[in-house]
């Protein structure tokens, strides 16, 4: 194992136990939520988003399941903080973006610019029984901005 392959895997492991945005919100004006389920290996993620007009304003999440959908969802929560908002159209291709990479086989790695630490998930693109639980969060997003 490489040594980024390495720090990619203890970042993974660091978010599925210390989960940035875990704990639901209260259900107020502009708050929209989705759950989905991962029947190929039980992963849970139920995500609620908090959108201000145009604006996402907080993602939080909960949800059970192995270190990567875990992981996934805290780094998805954590990246709408960092940016302190996001427009839906850029939020809408950051899912794309995101999905696009994980489709691809390892191809196409996830920006560290763009993606900050999910940039770390790229490697879960080579596994395809793995994609889903990487994907699960996001999907969740997705459905809860159309709702929103």
């Amino acid at each position: 194992m490489s040594e980024l392959d390495s720090l990619y895997q203890e970042l993974i492991l660091d978010h599925s136990k210390r989960r940035v945005g875990f704990g639901l919100t209260d259900e107020l004006v502009g708050v929209a939520t989705s759950h989905q389920h991962n029947p190929i290996c039980g992963d849970d993620i139920t995500l609620r988003v908090h959108v201000e007009g145009d604006v996402v304003r907080d993602v939080t999440w909960e949800g059970a399941g192995c270190a990567i959908s875990q992981a996934s969802a805290s780094m998805l929560a954590s990246l709408v903080a960092e940016e302190d908002g996001m427009s839906r159209a850029e939020a809408s291709a950051l899912v794309e973006g995101f999905r696009e990479a994980l489709r691809s086989r390892g191809t196409k790695p996830l920006d560290e610019e763009i993606f900050s630490d999910a940039a770390a998930l790229s490697g879960v693109s080579r596994y395809t029984a793995r994609v889903k639980c990487a994907m699960l969060a996001w999907v969740a997003f997705e459905d809860a901005l159309a709702r929103a």
